[in-house]
Order: C-alpha cells, then structure tokens, then sequence
C-alpha cells in the first residue's frame, strides 16, 4: 500500500475497528474523511449477483465517465476479467479480511495508468458483514486523467491486508482485445492494445533469455 488515499482510510477503518474484525456502517464520520471524500465508495453484498455501489465518490465516477451508483461492482472491469474482481470482493465481506488490488485502466485511445485499490469489510450490524469501503487512486494524476474517461479497469495483482497470512495472487497478462467488453471505436481500440501485449511479451521473453 503505496498511495497517500489508501493509507489514510486504512488508518480510519483500523481506528474504527478496534479489536474488532470490522466496524459498524454507522461508525464511518464522513467528517472525518472529507478530504479523501472523492475517491472512496461503498460496496454492498448483493444476494445471487455481484457486489453493488451503493456510494462512489465523485472522482470516482469523473474516471469512469459517468454516475456508477447503482451499478455492479463488474462495470469497471474488462469482460474477461469480472470473476476475479467480484470473487474478491465478496471474499472481503465473507471472510472479513481487507484486501489491496493493484489494477491498470486503461482509455479509449490506449493510455494507460496504475491505481491501486484497497476494499475494508463492515457490519451493517453485530453479525452481518455485508458492506465494503473501498478506495481507487491513481499513481500519478495527469491531465488526461480528467478528460478522457476509463473504459476498463484491468486487475494485476492482490494480496490480503490484515494479521492473516496474505498469499499474493499473480494474475496472467491483461487480456486479449477480443475478450473485453466492447468499446467505442472498436477496432482502434485493440490494435493499440495488441501492441502493448506484444511489447509487454517481448519484454519478458528478452529477460528469460
């Protein structure tokens, strides 16, 4: 856990957990957090379907291009590749354990940034765990960032956050354009990706030589 957002609602949500596994929903002071307000959001564990937001803070949403209250968990990420993020995220409720995602977006024209994502159990009361804070934040913010919305969250890597053993989970390549929900400008679209897979391969084959 890198970014300044991350660490600071991890800091919160470990002051308001105490010795417990996780704090009540009605403990978090939007107060408190106000600062870090834009980048947070709230999952809520959804019978028979993904997790959904239920809050998503208005930096959140400006990334994505739209208002994603409401929406699954699975809209911010690339078709291919929805199990993983919704297998962890109910994990997180189920098991009452935080987690941190290392995740790259990517836009329409192919750029491409790193965020990283941290998602904190809560009990609605003593004994349900159905409600997640969360954060996403970019590594660097640059000025496309703001103009030019994600059109997927590819997920890279998570590890538990917590007294438990974390094992990492290394996640193959980002997956081939014809596995991702399709975008706009379809076939621009994954050319550029093709080239950054192809890049990424020649990359590594070259240090295993």
């Amino acid at each position: 856990m890198r970014q300044k957002t991350s660490i600071e609602i991890f800091t919160y949500w470990e002051q308001l957990r105490g010795s417990a596994d996780a704090p009540l929903r009605n403990l978090i002071q939007p107060s408190a957090v106000r600062h870090i307000l834009p980048e947070l959001f709230i999952l809520e564990l959804m019978p028979h379907e993904a997790p959904q937001f239920r809050l998503a803070g208005t930096a959140i949403c400006s990334l994505m291009g739209r208002e994603i209250r409401g929406e699954s968990f699975a809209a911010l990420w690339a078709g291919s590749q929805i199990d993983d993020p919704i297998r962890i995220a109910t994990g997180v409720m189920t098991h009452v354990v935080p987690a941190l995602i290392n995740a790259t977006g990517y836009s329409i024209s192919g750029r491409h940034m790193a965020f990283e994502m941290v998602l904190m159990p809560m009990r609605s009361s003593g004994n349900v765990c159905d409600r997640l804070l969360g954060c996403l934040t970019p590594v660097a913010h640059t000025a496309w960032l703001g103009s030019e919305r994600l059109e997927f969250l590819a997920l890279d890597r998570s590890r538990l956050l917590h007294d438990r053993p974390a094992r990492p989970v290394e996640l193959p390549s980002h997956p081939q354009p014809a596995d991702l929900a399709v975008p706009r400008d379809a076939a621009r679209f994954g050319e550029l990706m093709r080239r950054m897979l192809q890049l990424k391969t020649g990359i590594r084959d070259s240090r295993i030589g």
